[in-house]
């Protein structure tokens, strides 16, 4: 995940979660928490049960996040953020509670004299998952797939696409949704089977990479112990620690998901 990714996702995050951006730039930003994340994030038991005993007025944190050291102004301190920091760990486990799955529908705008006829909707079903490549090292790739349940076009960074769209909790007025004609259980399988194909086709060159680094520690473990006709205990533990080290393997974990209602019916490829 690269840095530019990771600033995006946490601005989105904070957005979603009513979080207002005080300041920022590519490098860094500065956002005022409200109070659900100021509980969610900053571990201040004590503070809330305080204020919620007393009646007090709430004064969530402010919160800077560093995205990147290189380019940020010196007199900004905060927190680094990068893929793998506990930060950045807390805020994929806070978005995966709070928003595992949503439902928005586009928002329309329409005048209060409006004669148009009423503006349908189709449903689209969103999966964002993200998939590691695991050995002794680590690369993680999150995609974002959305399929329309009415004639199953399937759409690839799809979140990228529809997150540009004004979305709003609430059918807005003069609106419908059609009903969708592939099962969301089915939709959902299908999904997963385009998640699986992405992991089964991307080249294995860092796996079998993985597997030469294996055999060569595995030969100078041999050279070790060769001179013993009895193996000890160690041999076989150390054996094994090497395997769980190198030995390539896939892990697909999902993100979130959600239904959208757009105007929109099929996107361009």
């Amino acid at each position: 995940m690269k840095q530019q990714e990771v600033h995006n996702y946490v601005r989105r995050y904070f957005v979603a979660n009513d979080s207002r951006v005080l300041e920022e730039t590519p490098a860094y930003l500065k956002v005022q928490l409200s109070v659900d994340l100021d509980k969610e994030l900053m571990n201040r038991p004590f503070y809330w049960h305080y204020l919620e005993k007393t009646g007090g007025v709430p004064n969530p944190m402010a919160l800077t996040l560093v995205t990147d050291a290189n380019n940020a102004p010196e007199d900004v301190k905060g927190e680094p953020l990068h893929f793998g920091s506990p930060r950045l760990r807390q805020i994929f486990n806070s978005a995966q509670s709070l928003g595992s799955f949503i439902r928005l529908y586009e928002h329309v705008q329409w005048p209060p004299d409006s004669k148009q006829s009423s503006q349908p909707f189709h449903p689209w079903l969103c999966l964002n998952a993200n998939v590691s490549f695991q050995c002794d090292r680590k690369k993680d790739v999150i995609l974002s797939l959305g399929l329309n349940l009415i004639h199953g076009q399937i759409v690839p960074n799809f979140y990228e696409q529809v997150i540009k769209k004004p979305l709003t909790p609430k059918i807005p007025d003069y609106c419908f949704t059609l009903s969708p004609l592939i099962k969301v259980e089915s939709g959902i399988l299908r999904l997963q089977k385009m998640i699986r194909t992405f992991a089964e086709n991307e080249p294995d060159d860092w796996a079998m990479e993985a597997v030469e680094r294996w055999n060569t520690d595995l030969a100078l473990l041999e050279a070790f112990y060769e001179n013993q006709e009895q193996k000890p205990k160690s041999y076989e533990s150390e054996k094994q620690a090497l395997q769980e080290q190198y030995e390539p393997h896939i892990e697909v974990k999902l993100i979130n998901g959600g239904i959208f209602y757009l105007q929109q019916q099929v996107f361009k490829q």
